[in-house]
């Protein structure tokens, strides 16, 4: 007998696509290149760089830089958490439908590989860049943390990052003509695979949603509020530090106003990287809005309130929210 889901024909398509993207990272990916430090490593439609008027263009680069590391540290620090959700949802499904755990094992494998591309460009730009930079949170401590909440919780905000890491690519990362190509390319094949994932999240928070009672999902929606709140946190955390970091490498004297401004500029670039920016995506909406009801939604939309100020003033659209 060989089980199977009303998904088994989605699940198989990711798998379709998974093994024709396939990439590996020395071969495929940075095959003997360095980064292009003349360059600009995380585009001003994410680092929001230009919104400090200030800065001349040789900080405003060195600062897209910085971010830009930080941007794929914080990447290999979620992925920790996902693979080690992925496998749990793999082991559910080992004795169900083969089809739907062949997706999930490979999105684990994905997902680990990824995590390995992160480390390695972290070893390549600490060669590269002056000392002092730090990364605040550790990858095992966030996500033993993280998977103590609820497999809905987890998967939402799961969802919601692999949303944001392909409109990311689409809207800022792939129009941009002036980044480090090996910066650029790492972003290419990370999204080539993320666009698959993010089936898997939608189809796997929709199956658990349908496990829940109506006060098993409230338990949950507090739990992706909490969530939200810890993934802001840590954006503290590195933007505090990051600023402080640019500052003291940077060729710029700043007066205490200008500091100030850097790290809340940082702060803002951060949180609409790491949550505004997914939470803005009308999929991850039209999912998770349409799972809960309208208090629910409400705790919800109340809870992101005080981060919408971080949408950069070239984003003319208001933050929507599904009612």
């Amino acid at each position: 007998m060989n089980p199977s889901t009303p998904h088994t024909e989605r699940y198989a398509k990711v798998i379709e696509v998974s093994k024709r993207v396939r990439w590996e990272i020395e071969r495929d990916v940075i095959h003997g290149r360095r980064f292009d430090y003349s360059k600009t490593f995380l585009p001003t439609g994410l680092s929001l760089v230009d919104e400090l008027d200030f800065l001349n263009p040789a900080d405003q680069r060195l600062l897209s830089q910085v971010q830009g590391r930080s941007y794929a540290y914080i990447f290999g620090l979620v992925e920790r958490f996902i693979a080690a959700k992925v496998t749990q949802l793999a082991h559910a499904k080992a004795l169900d439908d083969q089809v739907a755990l062949e997706a999930l094992v490979r999105m684990t494998d994905e997902e680990l590989k990824h995590q390995a591309m992160f480390r390695r460009l972290e070893t390549m730009m600490a060669a590269d860049m002056p000392v002092g930079y730090v990364q605040t949170a550790d990858p095992n401590a966030v996500a033993q943390s993280v998977l103590g909440m609820s497999t809905w919780a987890v998967l939402a905000l799961t969802l919601d990052i692999e949303l944001f890491t392909q409109a990311h690519y689409r809207a800022s990362i792939e129009p941009s003509a002036d980044l480090s190509p090996l910066w650029k390319d790492v972003f290419l094949f990370h999204w080539r695979e993320e666009s698959q994932h993010a089936i898997l999240d939608e189809l796997a928070l929709v199956e658990e949603d349908a496990r829940l009672s109506k006060e098993q999902r409230d338990a949950a929606v507090g739990d992706l509020i909490a969530l939200v709140g810890a993934v802001d946190g840590i954006l503290q955390a590195q933007a505090e530090a990051d600023a402080g970091y640019f500052i003291a490498i940077a060729g710029t004297t700043f007066s205490d106003a200008q500091k100030a401004r850097i790290q809340a500029q940082v702060l803002k670039a951060y949180r609409w990287q790491y949550v505004v920016s997914g939470v803005m995506e009308p999929r991850f909406q039209k999912v998770l809005f349409a799972l809960v009801d309208e208090a629910q939604g409400a705790r919800i939309q109340a809870a992101l309130a005080p981060l919408v100020y971080a949408v950069p003033r070239q984003h003319e659209t208001p933050l929507p929210m599904a009612a």
